[in-house]
């Protein structure tokens, strides 16, 4: 019976753990998006922000369930709050395909994110599946199929920032004890 009942604390303890932390990956997401961005002047008003750095860094660290969530979440909810409310379940679909393609990659074959490469291929595997979504998601929403062309500059230049900065912080995060 004891040894029940130790697995069973032990494996809820595990899940508590599990929410907080995804629930952490998606704060540090959506913070990073609200209180880092910039307003890009052309396409539909669209945003450089540092949440794709985040959802990058979730999804190297974590896996592909935790970056899927913190970025579809995350994102979604600052879609949600900040006024862009119609473009929330296209940022929910994209962000959430994103991290779970930057997660799966650089999780595969046991790397557990630790391949720099890898992480580095997951992270650029990732930008057309999440500039598809968004351009087909702002094709279907302002019913033009030319005009979504004007945000993939803007998409690029966010990715490649999210790249720039999350590579070297999972770098040095491997390096902690809690990360090994």
């Amino acid at each position: 019976m004891q040894k029940t009942e130790s697995y069973s604390i032990s494996t809820t303890r595990a899940k508590t753990l599990d929410v907080i932390i995804t629930a952490f990956l998606i704060a540090l997401v959506f913070v990073s998006t609200v209180f880092i961005n910039i307003k890009l002047p052309f396409g539909h008003g669209g945003l450089v922000h540092l949440g794709t750095a985040m959802l990058f860094i979730a999804s190297i660290l974590f896996g592909p369930k935790k970056g899927a969530i913190a970025g579809a979440a995350g994102m979604g909810l600052f879609d949600i709050l900040g006024g862009w409310a119609i473009w929330a379940p296209i940022t929910i679909v994209a962000r959430g395909l994103q991290g779970y393609i930057v997660g799966k990659i650089s999780w595969m074959n046991g790397r557990n994110g630790n391949s720099i490469g890898f992480n580095l291929l997951a992270t650029i595997i990732s930008i057309p599946f999440m500039i598809a979504v968004y351009y087909v998601g702002e094709g279907i929403l302002y019913g033009n199929w030319i005009q979504p062309l004007l945000s993939i500059p803007g998409d690029l230049t966010q990715n490649a920032l999210g790249i720039i900065i999350a590579l070297p912080v999972c770098i040095v995060l491997r390096k902690l004890p809690i990360f090994k």
